[in-house]
This record gives C-alpha cells, structure tokens and sequence, in this order.
C-alpha cells in the first residue's frame, strides 16, 4: 500500500457493487471462521485489515488478546465502536505498522488482493510477527469460482482473474486463485502446511443477498454448500491458505 492511496475512499459502496454483500457477513464470515478454527493456536491474534470489527466479533470468543491493524481510519472508528476493549486497533498501513513481539495466529481475510506488495507484507508475517509454531491463514477471493467462470461465459468479465472496474475503485490489485495464491507465500518464505476452499459458489454476491431475503434455500443447503466446497476448493467463493514460518528472507 501507498501513500497515494485512499483507503477510507476505497472501503465505499459504488454504483451496482458494494463493498461487502450481506453475504459476505452472514454467509461467509461463519463459514471462514469454522475452515480456520481447527489451524487456530492458542495464545496472541493478529488480524491485519479488520475494517469495521465484522469479522473481528467472530474471533472474539476464541482469542483473549487480539490485536488489529486497518489502514482506514473510517472503519477504525467503527470498529472501535463495535469492539471495545474486545481488542486493540491500530491505524497504519501493513508496511508501516510497528507492533511488539510475535503472535500466535495472524489471519487475512480478503485483504491480499488488495495490497501493492502482497509478498512483500507475507514476509513481514513471516520474519517479523508469526511466532515459532504459529499460524497464518490467509483467505481471498477465488478466480475459479463458478460464479466467475460463468461472467466470463456471459461475456461480463474478460477472463477468470480479471480485475473489474468496480473492484478496482475498491482496492483490488489482482484476483487470486490457489496457484498464484501460493505463488506469494512461498516468494515470502512462508511454508504452506494445508490449502482448501470455503463454500462452493455459482452465484454472485448480489443474486445471493437477494435469496437470502427468502426461504428459497435453508440453513441445511448452506451447510451442504460449504461442505462440497471441501470437495471442490478450486470452485469455491474463496481460497485460503494456512501457512507456518518458514525460512527468513
């Protein structure tokens, strides 16, 4: 991330694709923190790009020291707000924010593709702040999600890991999908130990929320969903990776 950036700017809704969906909240962020709860180490949590503490509340009940860095300071307030004393947030970019001692469990959620030098920021988890033995996961958007395969087929999007324009107004980089994805961790020294995908997903996030505003699926065909996507990684809504500390840059 840079200087130049907006981050407050970039965390905003635009014309006919907003920043986080409903599902996202609702659908995702349970599903995440069920994939991520067996990897979890006891001890001290890093979340690098908490935004607005949605996800954060979720890890709450499973970490008592928790720490978080965000480079919006909009969604700082906010999660302060929603947080309390939950957990202390830090306004800084990741290349620029100096946290004390190491942590047991650092986690990323749909924050990588949004970062000018993602391998550059892994190697931080990786030399700076990951404990010996800790765990990184690390989640973002899946190119190969059937929901993407199908806009290229309908002509929306020019190929799978293509960057649209609405994306872009938010921040995104690139799209990853689980070569590229290991791609960088392994550029940042980092040792992956076990990669999967969550919820399989042939639907965008705007048909989604508008199902779940009716009783067309039920709980049991969520669940249904997130298991096949154990089956199917390569075809879910989102990839993720859990990494241990490798060798140091």
């Amino acid at each position: 991330m840079t200087g130049a950036r907006d981050f407050d700017r970039e965390a905003q809704d635009v014309q006919g694709h907003r920043y986080a969906y409903d599902f996202d909240f609702d659908v995702m962020h349970g599903y995440m923190v069920r994939a991520f709860t067996p990897f979890f180490r006891p001890g001290r949590l890093l979340e690098l790009g908490s935004f607005r503490g949605d996800f954060t509340k979720r890890l709450v009940p499973h970490f008592s020291d928790i720490t978080c860095v965000e480079a919006s300071g909009e969604a700082v307030e906010a999660a302060r707000e929603r947080l309390g004393g939950a957990a202390t947030i830090t306004h800084a970019t990741f290349e620029d924010a100096a946290l004390q001692g190491r942590f047991d469990t650092v986690v990323l959620t749909h924050v990588l593709e949004h970062l000018d030098d993602p391998v550059g920021v892994l190697r931080r988890v990786n030399d700076e702040w990951l404990s010996e033995g800790g765990r990184l996961l690390v989640a973002c958007p899946n190119a190969n999600a059937p929901s993407r395969q199908i806009a290229v087929r309908m002509g929306l999007i020019s190929h799978h890991s293509a960057v649209t324009e609405a994306e872009r107004l938010h921040g995104h980089r690139r799209t990853y999908a689980l070569d590229t994805l290991e791609r960088d961790a392994v550029a940042a020294g980092l040792r992956v130990v076990h990669r999967s995908g969550i919820f399989f997903k042939a639907l965008a996030n705007f048909q989604w929320d508008a199902i779940l505003k009716t009783d067309i699926v039920s709980q049991d065909y969520l669940d249904g969903c997130y298991a096949l996507g154990q089956v199917y990684p390569d075809l879910c809504a989102s990839i993720y990776l859990v990494c241990e500390r490798g060798r140091a840059a």
